[in-house]
């Protein structure tokens, strides 16, 4: 028996299950997919006269969504909207961050100018998802004109918000507002955190600027913020594609093999440069001993 037959069993010996045991039941089936027995749980509740509310759709939504059927999820908000059922905050959220990351772009943004009409309360996390859908839909220029007009309103901005911005300011090449703006963020009463740093490490070692980046490392270090496995591999990878191996070993040097350690990705990268005929297989002394093993692999 699945979870829609027991259901069924619950109803025939008369039992009557509520809406939110209903939702759960929902739920399950959106996780794994299966929009068919999802819907199915919706109608058996209209069936019996059970009542659905905001978060019965949201959840049919979001599953709808998720599993790449974007106009099935639409069509569903509308007859949300038609049966009465007020969307929230969360289902203005599941459906900005669906068509965005659908690469909808357009109708995110008549969605998010709906949900202003509606007079539906826009929070930190709404501004959060728009800035970042806009600059991961090649429209950072837009999403910069908005962080401005929020910062003009005085909206309270929080650390996902300052990370978004100082990434997109990087990517439309305005380094010195990225710099400005990481600047002034203790001033904002916000921290830096892990991603901060490591946004802005990533773009000056890709713009070559490696002292700045090992500065802003140490900044990190000092201030309490631990490098995550990620952010060290995407360092080395950088420095090593650079051919600072030096600098490259230091930070290999920081990995320990437990909480940290190297990707698929980085070994690769080693093997191809240091290995066989690899053009730094001269220069394999300068790595730390432990990874000087790659000598005379091919």
């Amino acid at each position: 028996m699945d979870a829609h037959d027991i259901f069924n069993l619950v109803i025939e010996i008369g039992e009557r299950p509520n809406v939110i045991t209903l939702n759960s039941l929902i739920d399950g089936y959106c996780l794994v997919g299966n929009m068919e027995k999802a819907i199915r749980v919706l109608d058996s509740m209209v069936a019996v006269g059970i009542e659905h509310d905001d978060v019965t759709f949201n959840t049919l939504i979001d599953g709808y969504l998720k599993s790449g059927r974007i106009e099935d999820g639409l069509s569903l908000f509308r007859e949300m909207v038609h049966k009465k059922v007020k969307p929230t905050a969360a289902t203005y959220d599941i459906i900005l961050h669906g068509l965005f990351r659908a690469g909808r772009a357009v109708a995110a943004k008549k969605m998010f100018h709906e949900m202003i009409e509606s007079g539906t309360t826009v929070s930190m996390s709404t501004y959060n998802i728009i800035l970042a859908g806009l600059c991961g839909n090649n429209c950072t220029d837009e999403a910069i004109v908005l962080f401005q007009k929020l910062g003009a309103m005085n909206v309270k901005f929080d650390i996902v918000t300052v990370n978004t911005m100082i990434n997109a300011m990087y990517k439309v090449r305005r380094r010195e507002e990225a710099k400005d703006f990481f600047a002034a963020i203790s001033a904002s009463g916000l921290v830096p955190n892990a991603s901060t740093y490591g946004i802005i490490i990533h773009n000056l070692l890709k713009e070559g600027s490696v002292e700045e980046a090992e500065n802003m490392f140490s900044s990190m270090e000092k201030s309490g913020c631990a490098p995550s496995s990620r952010m060290l591999n995407d360092i080395i990878r950088v420095l090593l594609k650079k051919g600072e191996i030096v600098k490259a070993g230091n930070y290999m040097s920081k990995v320990d093999g437990k909480r940290i350690s190297l990707e698929a990705s980085t070994t690769s990268l080693l093997l191809s440069l240091f290995s066989g005929n690899g053009k730094f297989q001269e220069q394999i002394n300068l790595l730390p001993a432990k990874y000087q093993f790659f000598d005379g692999v091919s």
